[in-house]
């Protein structure tokens, strides 16, 4: 399953109104650390068919991040039923963010 890219524009229907666990992969384009970690996302969204993932690039959309209260990225959050279940900051290998946010 392909990585989903999430905007104010889809946010509430992709995200909030979402039938199934959302992670969410809060990242910059000039963050060495989120270039490290999209194949691993790629991998999750791949392993996980039944959670949807998406990425929310946080210099175009700074209101999803204010909204999830970001401080460092990359920051990965774990949405179920449109509220906030779990999150993970920084690189972290494919088994450590399934037992983080899948476990």
């Amino acid at each position: 399953m392909a990585v989903t890219i999430i905007n104010r524009d889809n946010f509430e229907e992709k995200v909030l109104k979402a039938d199934k666990p959302v992670i969410l992969d809060l990242w910059a384009s000039w963050c060495g650390p989120c270039k490290m970690l999209a194949p691993v996302v790629e991998e999750l969204s791949e392993a996980h068919p039944e959670v949807l993932v998406g990425k929310v690039n946080v210099d175009e959309e700074p209101e999803l991040a204010d909204r999830f209260g970001v401080t460092a990225i990359p920051m990965l959050v774990l949405v179920k039923n449109g509220e906030v279940a779990k999150t993970a900051v920084g690189y972290q290998s494919r088994q450590q963010l399934e037992e983080a946010l899948l476990g």
